[in-house]
């Protein structure tokens, strides 16, 4: 006995509906002396679309499908409906000459649908891309872990032309937005282009996208960017804004030549990320206490060092936020503005407003506190000494490996030492740690060399342990709250030197690291090392996790004597 098929059936009786449709349409063209015409076979000419808002055309049941000069064709679902009347009149008197078609409701719908493509093109002639509120939520709920992003992309994988990748790069941006993707890879190669994600600090492999498709993908957000199609053998940098709801996100791009086709990362700008409270940093208390006093001075630099993405622009800003009072003047000048502080004016490098060119500017609106997004050349940095010696309270980043770091790396960029040691007042270090699961980290006895590891940085300190008891420490394992890496989220691993007076002889006299470390050793004030590990005893992160963003085992595992450190 043949096996009724629903899904079928009704397939059929709904193209047995349509046709009737269309055959009744047809019909009544010739009635009304019209022509009669299918708009599912045509191609829509948005040019002709866009002589009519979307809302009037519904109203109306009306769609202009084609236009050549001064001549249109518009499709008619009724004579006799007083909009489409008015509506044909507007044109008239517009000085344009309308043939007039009958078509069916699906097919009106089916040209309404091109007003989408309209609005995606003008979004990206602005360099903005709007997603909805609601469609983040959709994305949030449907994706959970990164394995979840392909599978949307293959739910899309129907669509044709501009709307497929407008919805491709919706579910990319989307899904990153819903993972706290700090940045977006798509690296083509061979045969196919790799999407990856970085979640928590660490690249995901996401999915692989066919490289026709990426083709226009590559195209859409080079425009999106502002960025040249026809450039491809040398890097372009751009940004666009996606428009979430009423919350605007930048989007930096960056865009370099392959061997197998242009490789694009975006990074995402997320002010939620950003906007932190300094208790929110996850800073040792010794070191937190320091930071509240050195802010609170009038004049001096403090510095914050680390690679690119260690959280270093997050700190100044909660520093900021920390010292801001409407009797104090701040101005920034960051490249971008990464997150908007009410009360303060801040300013963004472009074109002849440098970084130098910026400060010396800055220096002229009378400020009382201001912060630099990088010293990055010694024009900067000799501006910014001046700045902390004439009364200003200087808050800046170095790309150093450590805090002791911060002092060569002045000399070496041409300042006297003895400008250093008598502008600087603190320089910092940290790294971003991923925070294990509390959901599901797992608490273990710590092994041999992992106890080795904590007596050999944390004895004869606040946080020793007794050796004759077990000491617990955490793993990941992985559920579906982290979406099975073991981790949500991140906290900093700091480190600090307070320019006192042995410090800063030390800066004059020899600034070699372990001269200034020696000298720096009763401050009290632990390592990224030990910061770390104390962070590790508490379940915050694991040995793991610290070994992957500090040396740990090698000689710079060592950076200073124990002392009395507090636990947080």
């Amino acid at each position: 006995m043949p096996r009724f098929d629903e899904t079928e059936q009704n397939k059929r009786i709904g193209a047995l509906y349509r046709k009737e449709e269309e055959d009744l349409i047809a019909m009544l063209a010739g009635k009304y002396g019209h022509q009669y015409i299918n708009l599912n076979g045509i191609t829509i000419n948005t040019d002709a679309l866009r002589l009519i808002d979307e809302s009037v055309a519904r109203v109306a049941e009306i769609a202009l499908f084609e236009k050549i000069n001064r001549n249109v064709r518009a499709a008619i679902r009724n004579p006799n409906n007083e909009e489409t009347q008015k509506v044909l009149k507007e044109l008239a008197d517009r000085g344009l000459t309308v043939e007039i078609f009958m078509t069916s409701t699906a097919s009106l719908i089916h040209a309404w649908e091109r007003y989408e493509d309209i609005r995606r093109a003008t979004a990206s002639q602005k360099g903005v891309l709007d997603i909805s509120s609601e469609e983040v939520a959709r994305l949030a709920e449907i994706i959970k872990t990164a394995k979840d992003i392909p599978d949307e992309m293959d739910r899309i994988g129907q669509e044709k032309g501009l709307r497929k990748v407008s919805a491709i790069l919706e579910v990319i941006l989307g899904g990153a937005l819903a993972l706290s993707a700090s940045d977006v890879h798509l690296e083509p190669e061979e045969r196919m282009v790799r999407l990856r994600l970085r979640i928590d600090g660490v690249l995901v492999e996401v999915a692989s996208i066919a490289p026709d498709l990426y083709q226009l993908l590559h195209s859409r957000l080079k425009l999106l960017s502002g960025l040249k199609l026809n450039v491809t053998d040398r890097a372009q940098d751009g940004r666009f804004t996606v428009s979430v709801g009423d919350r605007p996100l930048e989007i930096r791009s960056s865009v370099i030549p392959g061997g197998y086709g242009e490789s694009i990362v975006m990074r995402i700008l997320d002010p939620s990320t950003i906007g932190l409270s300094m208790e929110q940093l996850g800073i040792n208390p010794a070191l937190f206490a320091v930071i509240e006093e050195e802010l609170r001075r009038p004049n001096g630099m403090v510095i914050t060092t680390g690679p690119t993405g260690s959280g270093k622009t997050t700190s100044l800003y909660a520093f900021l936020k920390r010292i801001h009072q409407p009797e104090i003047k701040i101005v920034t000048l960051e490249d971008p503005i990464e997150y908007h502080l009410p009360g303060i004016v801040q300013t963004q490098v472009g074109g002849e407003y440098t970084f130098a060119t910026g400060l010396r500017a800055i220096l002229r609106q009378d400020p009382d506190v201001i912060m630099v997004g990088e010293i990055r050349d010694r024009d900067v940095a000799e501006t910014a000494v001046h700045a902390a010696l004439t009364g200003h309270l200087v808050l800046s980043t170095l790309h150093t490996n450590s805090a002791v770091g911060s002092f060569p790396r002045l000399i070496d960029l041409g300042i006297d030492p003895r400008m250093i040691g008598s502008s600087t007042n603190l320089a910092l270090a940290q790294r971003l740690a991923r925070r294990l699961c509390d959901t599901c980290k797992k608490e273990r006895e710590a092994d041999v060399k992992e106890r080795q590891l904590l007596e050999l940085f944390l004895a004869n300190t606040a946080n020793a342990f007794d050796p004759k008891k077990p000491v617990m420490v955490y793993d990941s394992v992985g559920c579906e709250k982290c979406g099975g890496s073991g981790f949500h989220g991140r906290i900093g691993i700091y480190e600090g030197i307070r320019v006192d007076s042995a410090v800063e002889q030390a800066i004059i006299e020899d600034p070699r690291e372990d001269i200034i470390l020696t000298a720096a050793a009763p401050q009290n004030i632990p390592n990224m090392q030990q910061d770390g590990l104390i962070k590790v005893l508490a379940g915050v992160t694991s040995i793991t996790e610290l070994s992957r963003i500090v040396d740990l085992y090698g000689e710079k595992g060592i950076h200073r004597p124990s002392q009395d450190i507090q636990h947080p």
